[in-house]
């Protein structure tokens, strides 16, 4: 039988909302979401956590699903009238495991955190101890604020409040991680847990020695791949599923999804001898610990997302990513400027301008207001999180709209213009952050950055934009 639609003669309140379209009810959210919508099709989108989703995903993420409460697990809710709801989730989480090649027998996932962050923390919550130790890569060597971060007079993020955090680094030289550091310092510290994961490293990992640091100091192994999880699912990262206890992700940056995240536990029986304990734990500190009900329009889209995944349309994409971004880092290179690492493996890189005598501050409002986004990024040897000396540039978001490797070459171009006009701002505004942006903004630059502005919108707006 079919959906039967009874047509009622609606109230003068209900027409004041619920049957009317944005425009209609909310000019200027409607108005806001244009100049949004504009701003992305016309602009260069270079951040590394960001990306364009498809239109069947906002269809989910705008579907009546956001109307149901689903606190608890399929067949365990504590509501009723989740029949469609349990499907949506087991499909989600079945989708999840085959997008990552993972055997169900050895791996569960959860599929209900609202985001990488939560994700992250909630793992924590389940398997450590308050004020149990845990490691994970420096903020200024390129890790992530869940990992532990704090700084000499606070500490950042809850998880150094609530846990004791020691971080592990890149090598100042190299930009590498220091894989030799972090032995050294995990046979002294005694971490319950060893976080493997980034936002702003150009390289994969090597989980084999992470693992044999893990297995030599009794931690556990858990990976963050929420930037790289687009590669990992098509074969472009190494496997972190082959090493580690745990995998968390966002589902937004590579993957392509919409805004969320997900937990993948080893479960079932360890080669070791006994059981893994992990599912029952990670599941009561996503629900009630830590949050209520999920977002069920997320979950959907994520599913719808996760079948892509699985296309060779999809895995083109990713290794067209990579290829993106290792066009753009040799076309940067070939210019004399300087890369962290000195290039790229993965979806980003990571531009030094310090031998410039430039600040990432100063190239993202200019590069800003030649309508290209990008964020300043401390490169490994900065002193502050505060003043970072680098910006990151990712591949994902531009590769969804078409771009290739010559493309690329283009942005690059557009990326040089932008930092020569940068150099001759400072030298004559100086060096103060403040001086520069009052002449960037004044009579004699405000023509020549226009100017760059109208070139990038020209080139940006002819290519396809996904789910517009």
């Amino acid at each position: 039988a079919g959906i039967v639609h009874r047509q009622l003669t609606p109230s003068p309140t209900a027409m004041s909302c619920a049957d009317l379209n944005l425009k209609d009810w909310d000019e200027k959210v409607y108005d806001l979401l244009i100049k949004e919508k504009q701003r992305q099709v016309n602009g260069i989108e270079l951040i590394a956590s960001e990306n364009f989703t498809s239109k069947a995903v906002m269809e989910c993420l705008g579907s009546c699903f956001t109307n149901k409460y689903s606190e608890g697990l399929p067949g365990a809710r504590y509501y009723g009238g989740n029949e469609y709801v349990d499907e949506l989730e087991n499909l989600c989480r079945e989708r999840a495991l085959a997008a990552f090649n993972c055997d169900p027998a050895k791996w569960g996932v959860n599929v209900q955190p609202y985001s990488g962050s939560p994700a992250n923390f909630a793992v924590y919550t389940g398997l450590l101890n308050p004020h149990d130790r845990i490691m994970g890569l420096d903020l200024p060597s390129g890790g992530h604020l869940t990992h532990g971060f704090y700084t000499a007079k606070k500490k950042v993020s809850a998880t150094s409040i609530y846990f004791e955090s020691l971080p592990y680094h890149v090598d100042p030289q190299t930009g590498y991680i220091d894989y030799d550091e972090m032995e050294k310092l995990a046979l002294m510290f005694r971490p319950k847990l060893i976080v493997a994961g980034a936002s702003a490293y150009p390289r994969d990992w090597d989980y084999t020695r992470i693992r044999k640091i893990c297995d030599a100091t009794g931690a556990l192994m858990m990976a963050d791949i929420a930037h790289i999880s687009g590669l990992v699912a098509t074969g472009e990262a190494a496997n972190a599923f082959d090493f580690c206890d745990i995998v968390t992700t966002t589902t937004h940056k590579s993957l392509r999804g919409p805004r969320a995240g997900m937990i993948f536990f080893r479960r079932g029986d360890k080669e070791s001898g006994g059981k893994y304990e992990y599912e029952d734990a990670i599941n009561q500190a996503v629900f009630p610990s830590l949050q209520g009900g999920p977002h069920n329009h997320q979950i959907a889209g994520l599913a719808t997302q996760l079948k892509e995944v699985k296309t060779p349309e999809f895995v083109a994409y990713a290794k067209q990513v990579k290829s993106n971004a290792s066009a753009l880092a040799k076309f940067l290179v070939s210019k004399g400027y300087k890369l962290a690492t000195e290039g790229t493996e993965n979806h980003l890189m990571l531009w030094d301008l310090r031998p410039l005598g430039l600040t990432g501050s100063k190239m993202e409002r200019v590069f800003e207001k030649m309508h290209i986004t990008l964020n300043k990024n401390c490169v490994h040897g900065d002193a502050s999180a505060l003043s970072p000396g680098g910006v990151r540039i990712g591949a994902p978001a531009m590769t969804s709209r078409g771009l290739k490797e010559a493309d690329f070459e283009q942005v690059g171009e557009f990326l040089h213009q932008g930092l020569q006009l940068a150099l001759e701002i400072q030298s004559k505004s100086g060096k103060k952050l403040v001086d520069f942006i009052k002449m960037l903004d004044g009579d004699e630059y405000t023509p020549k950055v226009d100017e760059l502005k109208k070139s990038v919108e020209a080139w940006a707006g002819k290519f396809f934009m996904p789910g517009h």
